[in-house]
């Protein structure tokens, strides 16, 4: 693991399609796939954009089945069947944590597909939250092609590793 960690990351649109990015995290310029509304300031549940403005990580999970542990500076858990994250803006655990089933709509974290083999948490709407104005805004594995997400910022399984291993509590991500 590096010496040290990156203070500051750089996420911005690319060049063509709205969902295509760049992050730049130092020396490193990593492809990622943005969400399919672009990058908004007004971000609100549904519109599948990713909030614009500074976030930092708050923990990492991973799939314990479908890969080693990341190394990171970040808490890390392994996400367990039970795992998920309720979406539900009405419900007192909106944007937060949850194990399934949940009585109020909250997404899997246990994912069929490999999207969240292994995911940042990052700090958007996370406190205060504000209900309607987004949940599980993640640093998560990219689809193949980069094709957009919900909202959430995606790169390269390999890529989001090694992003992971020079990331850390006080990492700061730009999105905008």
């Amino acid at each position: 693991m590096p010496s040290h960690t990156l203070s500051r990351i750089a996420v911005y649109r690319a060049a063509g399609p709205r969902h295509r990015g760049r992050l730049v995290a130092g020396s490193l310029v990593l492809p990622c796939a943005l969400g399919r509304g672009g990058i908004r300031r007004d971000k609100r549940e549904g519109d599948g954009a990713t909030p614009a403005g500074t976030v930092r990580p708050l923990g990492a999970f991973f799939r314990a089945d479908r890969g080693s542990r990341p190394a990171t500076l970040l808490p890390l858990a392994v996400i367990r069947e039970a795992d998920g994250w309720c979406d539900a803006p009405g419900d007192r655990n909106y944007n937060r944590p949850v194990l399934l089933p949940y009585p109020a709509s909250a997404e899997r974290m246990r994912r069929d597909d490999a999207l969240y083999d292994i995911v940042v948490d990052l700090s958007a709407n996370r406190g205060p939250i504000r209900k309607g104005r987004g949940s599980a805004i993640f640093l998560h594995v990219a689809k193949p092609g980069f094709l957009p997400t919900e909202g959430c910022i995606a790169l390269e399984k390999r890529a989001l590793r090694r992003l992971l291993a020079r990331i850390g509590p006080r990492t700061r991500f730009v999105v905008g």
